[in-house]
């Protein structure tokens, strides 16, 4: 099957609906999908790195603060 060639004959719409339609297979597959044992680490550090430069609060206090700027 030459999937190639069947891509650049769809549409636009027809490309979207069958890349959803992919996404939504893919998802039902999630515990068959394992990551690479070098993600945990990276992942690790991208929270480490991103909780040290920034402020992050829970959603209920963002919502009080938010509401409290705006009055």
């Amino acid at each position: 099957m030459n999937i190639s060639l069947q891509i650049k004959e769809m549409s636009l719409k027809e490309k979207l609906m069958t890349m959803e339609a992919l996404w939504d297979d893919l998802c039902h597959e999630e515990e068959r999908l394992d990551s690479p044992d070098w993600h945990k680490p990276v992942l690790e550090q991208r929270v480490a790195e991103a909780e040290e430069k920034y402020n992050f609060s829970d959603w209920e206090t963002a919502k009080k603060d938010i509401r409290k700027s705006h009055k």
